[in-house]
């Protein structure tokens, strides 16, 4: 990532506090002009997360495009956000192996029960081994079957589990690493297990209370996740669901992981989704709460109450607050140079300056946008390289917003619905003398 550093240091003793487990409960408001990094800085802290810890992501306009009310999807994303891991022991046999023999024979109709039709059995022998010990077990027709699934041979390092039967390949031996025709580029090598076979091993299954909500709310249960929309589900159960967890706590079966839900254009929330999450991190499993916004002093959607970045003041006295500056024209150069090469764009220097140069003065994302537009233009000409002519042609062709809005001032009463009055004020001021000495030092750049 490009820039942003302060926001960048600030979001790194976040994730240190959040893998102390010192934050749970806590808010973070990452505040900024659009296209500044926030989302890229959240998706960070996700990627910096891993796997086990749960990160939510959700906009703050999908509340209300669900066939739920706005406090349950909250509810909803905010139970994602916790992970609980449970915590079991399990008997396995884990080894090295030997060798697997088997033999393939015909069965006839009359060994069969009731007088079914004969027809191939399967049998064989497992040999496994630690550095301790070496066993031969019988296998039957499952377990032959599972083993040629998983593509286990002799040299292999295997766990199975004795209550289900499941086979899990650990890795390749040490002792077969000279075995240049059994291995490839992703074999990977273990060593051979010391002391028994047969051990009990710690398993650890990560699920999030949304996970367990679902399962335990409806007919189907484990299944119910595979069908998409889960609907509401009562509090009366996620009441059981939270002591039971609770209970597994205390005696030592599971953990409880706080996540990360991230909340991007928060201000698209109205005043009880506000008041939802202001009583919801007072939880004692709460997660870590990210939001993200680009307004400023604007309306709390629904009232005519003004407030910063349209959040009423008693949330935002809770929050944590992480604010990314505008890019500077070398950051953004610098970001434009990584766009090329994500987008296999060749690109001359004093064009990438001047793309550079347009972005400084427009948007980031704009410039971005012109990338792969300068790069179709230069593919017309039959040119390997972006060149300056291209970056002009599509400057030409694509207007940003400032241009556009002067030309909807310009304009504005050729419109329908026009309510533009004379007195009005916008931010783009002088419009045509801006585009005229855009246009020049265009002509004039290198």
């Amino acid at each position: 990532m490009v820039g942003q550093a302060k926001a960048r240091k600030a979001v790194g003793v976040i994730y240190r506090m959040i893998n102390e487990g010192k934050i749970g409960g806590r808010a973070i408001l990452l505040a900024g002009k659009p296209g500044t990094g926030k989302t890229a800085i959240a998706m960070g802290l996700a990627h910096q997360l891993g796997e086990n810890t749960p990160f939510t992501t959700m906009s703050g306009s999908e509340v209300f495009s669900l066939e739920m009310s706005k406090t349950e999807a909250l509810t909803q994303a905010m139970r994602k956000s916790i992970g609980v891991q449970i915590l079991e022991e399990t008997e396995v046999m884990e080894g090295e192996v030997v060798e697997i023999q088997i033999d393939t024979s015909f069965a006839s109709g009359d060994n069969k029960p009731g007088g079914k039709k004969g027809g191939m059995e399967k049998t064989g022998r497992l040999t496994l081994c630690t550095t301790d010990m070496e066993t031969v077990y019988d296998l039957g027709t499952k377990m032959i079957d599972a083993l040629s699934k998983e593509k286990v041979t002799a040299g292999d390092v295997i766990t199975i589990d004795k209550a289900s039967g499941k086979i899990t390949k650990l890795g390749r031996s040490f002792s077969r690493s000279r075995d240049y025709d059994a291995m490839g580029s992703q074999t990977r090598f273990v060593q051979c297990p010391e002391g028994e076979l047969q051990k009990r091993k710690e398993v650890v299954h990560n699920v999030s209370l949304h996970e367990i909500d679902v399962i335990n709310s409806r007919q189907q249960g484990f299944l119910a996740l595979f069908a998409g929309d889960t609907g509401e589900i009562k509090s009366e159960v996620r009441e059981q669901i939270d002591a039971k967890v609770v209970e597994w706590k205390e005696e030592g079966r599971a953990k409880i992981i706080p996540g990360v839900l991230f909340i991007d254009e928060v201000h698209m929330l109205d005043m009880e989704c506000f008041s939802f999450l202001n009583r919801a991190l007072e939880s004692d499993m709460a997660p870590v709460l990210v939001i993200a916004t680009n307004r400023g002093i604007t309306n709390i959607r629904g009232t005519e109450y003004k407030s910063p970045h349209g959040i009423p003041l008693d949330l935002l006295d809770r929050l944590m607050i992480v604010s990314t500056d505008p890019y500077t024209h070398d950051e953004i150069l610098k970001i434009l140079s990584v766009r090329c090469e994500e987008e296999d764009v060749e690109m001359a220097d004093d064009a990438l300056e001047l793309l550079a140069r347009i972005g400084t003065e427009t948007s980031l994302r704009y410039a971005i946008q012109m990338v792969i537009t300068a790069s179709l233009a230069a593919e017309k000409r039959k040119s390997a390289q972006v060149e300056i002519e291209d970056i002009k042609r599509v400057y030409k062709l694509f207007v940003d917003v400032k241009r556009s809005t002067q030309y909807l001032m310009e304009y504005n009463k050729e419109y329908m619905y026009n309510e533009l009055d004379d007195s009005d004020e916008y931010a783009v001021d002088n419009g045509d003398e801006e585009a005229d000495k855009k246009e020049d030092s265009m002509e004039t750049s290198p």
